[in-house]
């Protein structure tokens, strides 16, 4: 019995499928039977069925790309990947490993999550982004959905700050998709996010206040200018007290951009350098553990008592 052609050249059904993945519908195509499809993914043989109506063309554990063409094909023409996988086809997050693929599907498909493939129906299907095999939800998409997904702050300010950083996002891109996309497993990723918006600094320094008055420490100056012996204007300070000792609510957003982080930095170190005791807190350190912020209050007021008080200049910002 004469074989058929994709039995005598192997190539062809290498040539239909994607990267070694191949459909039921494609193996009809090329004239794979029943029986022989049956035979080729039994235990041993030379094929493998992945997921339900998908196969792959060798015996082997499927790589990471080929499981996320496997997730597209059982998904249907319209899915796309999101979450980690996505962020990966952009060119993030590349060291993070993860089991799953996670792929958006209209709200009226029937498809529910199998094996290493979690299914999440939407009403709001992005456009498809092309990256190589893959059709992939757009970047903010793909990182709101990966945070969504984080079960720490500062696991989600990682992922958020790697791709604000490189410019792929702003905050309120990350923003408006938090606020269209679905309310639930987004908790995190709302709380990271209104602390990164512009205003989230100046909620913080009114609760810090609040906070300072149960220190039991004499009252700190707002918002002063302090200068060297030379008359150089060494820093802007948010909090002040005589001895030389300096509180300050750090802006969780400049942390995101290396160049405002670098700057931060040499500012820090310029005060210290001038022998002024630097405490830092971030708006989530005040929200969250009010407790240990005290207790630093405590010990850096200690600090400065003990050291001799800096020859700097003070002077009120409102007076100038």
């Amino acid at each position: 019995m004469k074989k058929p052609a994709w039995a005598r050249s192997p190539q062809l059904l290498h040539d239909l499928s994607t990267h070694g993945v191949a459909t039921r519908a494609q193996l009809r195509e090329a004239k794979v039977s029943d029986s022989s499809l049956t035979a080729r993914t039994r235990p041993g043989g030379p094929w493998q069925r992945v997921l339900p109506g998908v196969y792959l063309l060798h015996n082997g554990y499927p790589s990471s790309l080929q499981r996320s063409i496997a997730a597209l094909a059982y998904g249907g023409p319209e899915s796309v990947v999101t979450g980690r996988v996505g962020l990966a086809a952009y060119g993030y997050a590349n060291d993070a490993t993860s089991s799953e693929v996670h792929i958006l599907i209209p709200a009226g498909s029937r498809r529910a999550s199998k094996s290493f493939v979690r299914v999440e129906r939407t009403w709001r299907m992005p456009d498809a982004m092309e990256k190589g095999s893959l059709r992939v939800a757009p970047l903010v998409r793909s990182l709101t959905d990966t945070t969504r997904a984080v079960k720490t702050d500062e696991h989600c300010v990682q992922l958020i700050a790697e791709v604000v950083q490189r410019g792929g996002v702003t905050i309120d891109d990350i923003a408006l998709e938090l606020a269209e996309g679905p309310r639930r497993h987004g908790a995190i990723s709302r709380r990271v996010i209104e602390e990164l918006r512009d205003d989230a600094h100046s909620v913080a320094e009114l609760q810090a206040q609040k906070l300072y008055a149960e220190s039991g420490l004499p009252p700190m100056q707002r918002n002063v200018a302090i200068y060297t012996e030379s008359g150089r204007l060494l820093c802007i300070t948010d909090n002040w007290l005589d001895i030389g000792f300096c509180w300050e609510i750090d802006s969780l957003a400049h942390h995101l951009s290396p160049a405002d982080h670098a700057k931060t930095i040499a500012r820090r170190n310029d005060m210290t350098g001038h022998g002024l005791i630097v405490l830092s807190h971030l708006p989530r350190d005040i929200r969250d553990n009010p407790a240990k912020v005290l207790a630093d209050l405590q010990s850096h007021y200690t600090l400065a008592l003990d050291r001799p008080c800096p020859p700097v200049t003070v002077t009120p910002r409102n007076d100038r």
